[in-house]
């Protein structure tokens, strides 16, 4: 069967669910992590087809994207500052919100900033895309990251070994931690901050599919995890350290009065590409 045919069949199934350009888009991207063709080729090479096995193969990713299960969960990777990262379901999808957080930290943190090693900490790192960014682009970066979750932590370690950078990985619950043990010149964190009263909000594909564990929150104590982050960094942050958030686009009012608070200073909120509330800042 010719592609471009396939193609028109694919799209037809699912744009009811997703819309045509987002049919369309899996579609180039199953076509180029399985066959390593990108549109143009199909382009230039109208007559290219997919024997009856890969057509199997098409058919069963076709179901199982019916079903709403993410791409990335079906392909078993994604890509995430310019990084390749293993994903699956005991991890969230990195989101490009996050990517913004990452590259805010990076170029606050150029090469020439530090003469002398750097220590960051991942707070909640799931995939490690966080910790692994980091890790790859900060210079003089000795990298450490914390997850609840074993099976998360196992993701992430073999994606540290995948993207060749070192990173020390903890399993500790930071609800249940006390002292980090450790001085750090860097804390970072995307800890769950979706509200139950949020849910609705939430995509049937993320709600259906990503671990709960690490998005929602009790709606009556939505800061849970900011707070505790908060109370260790006064502890184990260094004099003049950076705290960096991802946070729920609606509480950047209450996370700037927990900072202020807490006697945090130079607190920034910024907003993400979709023009929300989602990252702020503060020095120790």
């Amino acid at each position: 069967m010719k592609i471009r045919a396939y193609r028109s069949y694919f799209i037809q199934e699912l744009e009811s669910i997703f819309g045509e350009d987002e049919a369309e888009s899996f579609f180039y991207l199953i076509l180029e992590e399985k066959h390593q063709l990108k549109r143009i080729d199909l382009a230039l090479q109208i007559d290219l087809t997919f024997s009856e096995n890969e057509i199997k193969v098409w058919n069963v990713i076709l179901e199982q994207l019916k079903q709403e299960i993410p791409v990335q969960y079906i392909l078993g990777n994604t890509s995430f500052y310019g990084l390749d990262f293993e994903v699956n379901k005991n991890v969230l999808i990195p989101r490009p919100e996050t990517e913004e957080l990452v590259d805010w930290i990076i170029k606050s943190n150029t090469k020439d900033s530090f003469s002398k090693n750097i220590k960051i900490l991942d707070i909640g790192t799931g995939s490690g895309c966080i910790a692994i960014s980091l890790a790859k682009n900060v210079a003089n970066a000795q990298v450490f990251a914390i997850d609840v979750a074993e099976n998360a932590l196992a993701t992430a370690e073999k994606n540290a070994q995948n993207n060749k950078v070192e990173v020390a990985f903890w399993n500790r619950n930071i609800l249940e931690t006390y002292d980090l043990e450790e001085q750090f010149d860097i804390i970072v964190s995307n800890p769950p901050y979706v509200r139950n009263l949020e849910k609705e909000e939430i995509k049937k594909n993320v709600l259906d599919n990503e671990p709960h564990l690490a998005l929602f929150v009790e709606d009556n104590d939505a800061l849970i995890f900011y707070k505790k982050i908060a109370e260790l960094a006064q502890k184990n942050l260094s004099e003049n350290g950076q705290l960096y958030f991802e946070i729920n686009q609606y509480l950047g009012k209450e996370m700037i009065g927990l900072l202020e608070k807490m006697n945090f200073k130079n607190i920034e909120l910024r907003k993400d590409i979709y023009g929300n509330d989602r990252m702020i800042f503060a020095n120790r």
